[in-house]
């Protein structure tokens, strides 16, 4: 990748222009962090880049950008560019195409507004960038209250590059946070589920909430998340604390393999318990799986998740209390259960919850997994059905719809217990039916 995006540089140059990589990859370059992408800035207007590259893409002409496709890569060429001010807390009200010295003072923070250029090796730090990073310091260009009321994702942007980078805010960064919390309000629940979903994956996760409770934003992005906060659980089961700290522990706990759906099932899992809360003998949080479930169905529609991921976590979550019924399924019910092509999550969440609650026990996770690993062995994938949909609607004389599949469900059940031996008898529970 680096050596297509020198090569790319090296062509801008050549026709005359200047051109750079650009933001985040020259700060990693600094960190001696490996960039995931690499954006090239250039004085070259978009026409101009055009002509010079095969395969691109006018994804926003209007503001200068151009997408190179290169060697299996995809590039952001961008034109050096000042803004002019905004009106709706995102996007420029117009946009003048300028220098690199007046395009590092638009961007948002000192570490994101360095220019390197490959061919010369050399640095360009208009704004001590450099500094800050030595420093370890989040740091607005210029004024932060405007830099927060040009595009008010800025404060989820900060909240996130503090933590996955291991830095501080800089005092003025952090005021200017403080006191725009609200503005996050402001800013489309997909920009903040994408922020969100960069935070979530991080190491640092569990720090960047609290940085979001401690600033204000978080009343204003997961306000469900922020009720978990001071919510007593039963002490004689939960050493570590309240919710909130118990779903921190969790999320913490998670491996490097755990995939997205995996930690927002985790950091969403027991959600329900501030509305589910009694005292009866002791603290009490009855349902409390259901109700999580349906508020982080509430929450990942908000998020505009699709619908896909909205069903897989709070399959999960919904789940999550069930250990103990596995173990006491019959052995059909329960290869369905561990055939299901979601329960890698469950059991990751059975994990997760283990390991957040203080004192820590694994011994009902480790009988699952060993019941788990035990059926995979036998049975590694589920046989062809004996009876389909079409079966079942033309036997029972009904129309598709949610009845079909709770019966095939079943049939399958039954079909992994050996209760059914082949089609026929299958057919023939079928019709027992009627």
């Amino acid at each position: 990748m680096k050596s297509t995006a020198t090569q790319i540089v090296a062509t801008l140059q050549k026709a005359g222009f200047k051109a750079y990589f650009a933001g985040g990859c020259v700060r990693d370059k600094l960190m001696g962090r490996e960039p995931k992408d690499i954006d090239i800035a250039t004085s070259a207007l978009p026409d101009q880049i055009e002509k010079l590259f095969v395969d691109t893409y006018p994804v926003g002409k209007a503001f200068g950008v151009i997408h190179v496709n290169e060697n299996g890569h995809t590039f952001e060429i961008a034109t050096f560019r000042s803004d002019s001010g905004t009106s709706d807390g995102r996007r420029p009200d117009a946009v003048l195409f300028s220098h690199a010295e007046d395009d590092a003072q638009r961007r948002d923070f000192t570490i994101n507004a360095l220019f390197y250029d490959p061919i010369k090796d050399e640095m360009h730090d208009f704004i001590g960038g450099q500094d800050d990073i030595g420093n370890k310091l989040i740091r607005f260009i210029g004024d932060p209250h405007q830099r927060i009321l040009e595009d008010h994702l800025r404060i989820l942007r900060a909240i996130r590059f503090k933590n996955t980078l291991g830095f501080n805010y800089h005092p003025d960064t952090y005021a200017a946070l403080k006191k725009h919390a609200p503005l996050a309000d402001k800013v489309s629940w997909e920009r903040v589920r994408d922020e969100l979903n960069k935070i979530i994956m991080a190491r640092s996760a569990p720090v960047a909430f609290e940085d979001m409770q401690d600033t204000g934003v978080l009343p204003y992005v997961l306000p469900e998340l922020e009720a978990c906060k001071g919510m007593a659980q039963p002490a004689e089961f939960h050493h570590e604390g309240d919710v909130w700290t118990h779903l921190m522990q969790a999320l913490n706990s998670l491996p490097e393999e755990a995939t997205l759906l995996d930690h927002w099932a985790v950091i969403l899992h027991d959600i329900g318990k501030p509305e589910t809360f009694k005292i009866e003998e002791r603290i009490r949080f009855d349902g409390h799986s259901e109700v999580s479930a349906e508020i982080a169905e509430r929450i990942m529609r908000r998020l505009k998740f699709s619908r896909r991921d909205i069903e897989h976590v709070t399959w999960v979550i919904r789940h999550h209390f069930m250990m103990h019924q596995l173990l006491d399924m019959e052995i059909g019910k329960q290869r369905q259960w561990f055939l299901d092509e979601r329960f890698p999550s469950l059991m990751l969440l059975f994990y997760a919850d283990a390991m957040g609650t203080t004192p820590a026990s694994l011994h009902l996770y480790n009988q699952v997994k060993a019941a788990r690993e035990d059926c995979l062995q036998r049975f590694p994938a589920l046989p062809e059905p004996f009876i389909t949909g079409a079966d079942v609607m033309q036997v029972l004389s009904i129309k598709g719809g949610p009845r079909v599949g709770e019966i095939l469900t079943e049939a399958m059940v039954k079909q992994l217990g050996h209760d059914l031996q082949n089609r026929e008898e299958a057919l023939e529970w079928l019709k027992q039916l009627n």
